[in-house]
């Protein structure tokens, strides 16, 4: 059983001293991941938050561009902590590959009222996360369960704290969920690889020049599984620009012969 645990990302996790929950049954690891799995495609509703700074926000502010959440509870001493700062690297990275400014990231308290905003602001700042682009927000009273619902997140209060899925929800810019990733930690394309999909099937429209190499280094940018981190692929760059050599010569050879055919004297 616990393997099964392990490998499906439940987390059974300690809450800091004092804490009290009432006992609930111990999640379901099989029920709680095809819930998870049967919330992508849908649109959860438009929920109201405070962030870490006190200001009021709704889910619907974080559109336009793919959204990470993460939920997590302030009172955790272990898999809460770890699993944010593991994100906080793998975020990190994400951003080099995709742009810095390409995607956002919010984490939910969801143990309420514990997890005010002060109680936020100390979580993010003792698990080093110093990203203006990442939010840690508070639901209203009564919320916490309808949002868990609508993001597929199963937890359950225990005498010792909550058990949990370990999940994170990739939203896509239309406020949509678009995939979910498992684990305590994971391969870094598991998260980098939807985010590339989302920010390179935006329209294509007008592009400036800097947004057309920036959407050929995503196509070109590989991940290396022995550094864990993502590398610039040159051998595509160069199979581009023999590509494009190659084709320009045709092009000038079918203009000769064209120019032959019509009795102009070449230069």
């Amino acid at each position: 059983m616990r393997r099964l645990v392990a490998r499906l990302g439940i987390a059974a996790v300690l809450a800091a001293p004092g804490f009290v929950a009432a006992i609930a049954p111990v999640l379901d690891p099989d029920r709680a991941l095809a819930a998870s799995r049967a919330a992508v495609g849908s649109e959860p509703h438009n929920f109201a938050f405070t962030t870490a700074e006190g200001e009021r926000v709704k889910l619907s502010d974080y559109r336009g561009k793919p959204l990470i959440v993460s939920f997590v509870y302030t009172g955790c001493s272990q898999v809460c902590p770890t699993t944010t700062r593991f994100l906080t690297k793998a975020v990190r990275e994400a951003r080099k590959v995709v742009g810095e400014d390409s995607f956002r990231v919010a984490s939910i308290g969801f143990n309420i009222p514990s997890d005010n905003p002060m109680s936020m602001r100390v979580f993010a700042k003792q698990n080093g996360v110093d990203d203006p682009r990442w939010a840690f927000l508070t639901p209203d009273a009564g919320a916490p369960e309808a949002l868990a619902r609508d993001f597929g997140f199963a937890y359950a209060a225990q005498s010792g704290g909550y058990d949990h899925l370990m999940q994170l929800t990739i939203l896509d810019g239309r406020g949509r969920l678009y995939q979910q990733v498992y684990g305590e930690s994971f391969e870094l394309p598991m998260l980098v690889r939807p985010l590339r999909e989302l920010v390179l099937g935006e329209p294509v429209g007008e592009r400036t020049v800097g947004e057309w190499l920036q959407r050929v280094r995503l196509v070109c940018t590989v991940y290396d599984p022995l550094s864990g981190k993502y590398r610039l692929d040159y051998a595509l760059f160069i199979e581009i620009a023999v590509g494009v050599t190659c084709l320009g010569l045709t092009l000038a050879f079918l203009w000769r012969e064209r120019r032959r055919a019509r009795g102009h004297p070449q230069c």
